[in-house]
């Protein structure tokens, strides 16, 4: 039995002051989330704020992006290892932003991938097509791409333990939404790829949706058999907000 995974991505967005009362918000809420585990992945330099206020909780933290390096002259990075000092236990690889606004191609983001798993971090893959690419009807080969790049680099034993998100960049921040049939169909074809190196790996990994699910479209989506749980950008802002999905994950 798999069990979900609510990931919050906070972005770029939060002070220290908000930062404390969202922390506070989402603590004062774990009550009644039973069965999901939950994590949070603020901005780097709110990392400290995060494992000050969550040690000893149920809440995990972790990065939104780490370096392919380990160290050395790479003005403005932040290292696997930096993260682990600070107790993260998730990190970001291959955010569709990162992928798209940052230039990381799949063989970046391998290297990331390897990089987090070797720290002992545990990456969450972040794996989509563009609004292009699917209205092209060229979905899986994209998805199929970004995949097999990671497990030619690292193998498939390293997904062992590992977590996927499927990120529909059309329906991020555009106001157009996957359908849960659209989301299960791709989720339910990574699967399957994973089935195709390893079924005990493909059988327990956790594939979360990250195509912008909300309180109002949470429960339908986390209801279909290969979604479980989701990597939630925009709605993760709001204690309240974020506890809803926390909730329908249960």
């Amino acid at each position: 039995m798999r069990q979900p995974l609510v990931a919050g991505n906070w972005k770029l967005n939060g002070s220290l002051a908000s930062t404390k009362e969202l922390l506070a918000g989402i603590k004062a809420g774990l009550a009644e989330v039973v069965n999901a585990e939950v994590a949070v992945c603020p901005p780097y330099i709110f990392i400290p704020e995060a494992q000050a206020q969550l040690a000893g909780s149920s809440v995990a933290w972790g990065g939104q992006n780490l370096s392919a390096e380990t160290s050395g002259a790479f003005t403005g990075e932040i290292s696997a290892s930096m993260l682990r000092d600070f107790g993260c236990k998730y990190v970001l690889v291959g955010h569709s932003e990162r992928r798209t606004l940052y230039g990381e191609d799949s063989a970046l983001v391998a290297k990331k991938f390897a990089a987090a798993k070797e720290a002992g971090l545990i990456p969450i893959l972040c794996v989509g097509e563009a609004l292009e690419e699917r209205q092209q009807g060229i979905t899986e080969d994209i998805v199929a791409g970004q995949l097999a790049t990671v497990i030619d680099q690292s193998g498939i034993t390293a997904l062992d333990g590992a977590v996927i998100a499927y990120e529909p960049v059309w329906a991020i921040g555009t106001g157009m939404t996957a359908t849960p049939e659209q989301a299960q169909a791709v989720h339910a074809y990574i699967r399957s790829q994973l089935a195709q190196h390893d079924n005990a790996i493909a059988g327990d990994m956790r594939i979360l949706y990250g195509g912008s699910m909300k309180p109002e479209n949470a429960v339908e989506l986390l209801a279909q058999d290969d979604i479980d749980g989701g990597l939630i950008g925009g709605a993760a802002l709001n204690a309240e907000n974020f506890l809803s999905i926390c909730k329908a994950a249960n």
